[in-house]
């Protein structure tokens, strides 16, 4: 719900509601807010109540700084270790990615762009880093539906992966690292029209 915006930055929670509407007991609903408080997907306020974190500039300017730490790294470990079984798998998530663009449809292509960070995440097999990467990536997921939310759809605010994959199909660490930095750095970009 938080994600998909059903539950909007700084709206405030009520337990109760909450647990009616997920159909729940107050004690899951309490659990699974203090998990998401942990995430900082909510934030709670002592003696005021549980809001969803807004998400003001510096926030997703941390959000992009994280991603370029985690995610050129792990382009450079997956260019080492990417089989053509995963090349094969990024190519096919990759074009379908590029159908949504071509196509201007903002909502397929960010869960199709979503799909294709999460796979490269995963075909590193280091657990440790496909944790904080897939946290990461739930909260750009969250800033990205924000985004389209207020924005009209063009090719141009949907980034390619193109060079990224160019880059990996070589196996060259430094080129893949290289493609990911660009990829990101054009995307937060896009940020500055956002706030």
């Amino acid at each position: 719900m938080i994600l998909d915006l059903r539950l909007e930055p700084g709206a405030f929670l009520n337990e109760q509601s909450l647990a009616d509407d997920l159909e729940l007991g107050r004690m899951p609903v309490r659990e699974a807010l203090a998990r998401l408080g942990n995430e900082r997907f909510v934030t709670i306020l002592a003696r005021r109540g549980t809001v969803v974190t807004p998400l003001a500039l510096d926030d997703v300017l941390d959000i992009f700084e994280a991603r370029e730490a985690i995610e050129c790294g792990l382009a450079h470990i997956a260019a080492k270790r990417a089989t053509e079984d995963d090349l094969d798998r990024l190519r096919g998530l990759i074009s379908q990615a590029d159908q949504a663009r071509a196509a201007l449809d903002s909502e397929q292509y960010l869960l199709d762009d979503h799909a294709v960070h999460t796979f490269l995440v995963h075909m590193v097999k280091n657990p440790l880093l496909q944790d904080a990467a897939d946290l990461l990536l739930l909260h750009s997921l969250r800033f990205w539906r924000l985004y389209w939310k207020k924005r009209v759809a063009t090719q141009d605010s949907m980034i390619s992966h193109s060079e990224l994959l160019k880059a990996l199909e070589t196996k060259d660490p430094e080129l893949a690292e290289k493609a990911m930095r660009a990829h990101l750095q054009s995307s937060r970009q896009l940020v500055q029209f956002l706030f």
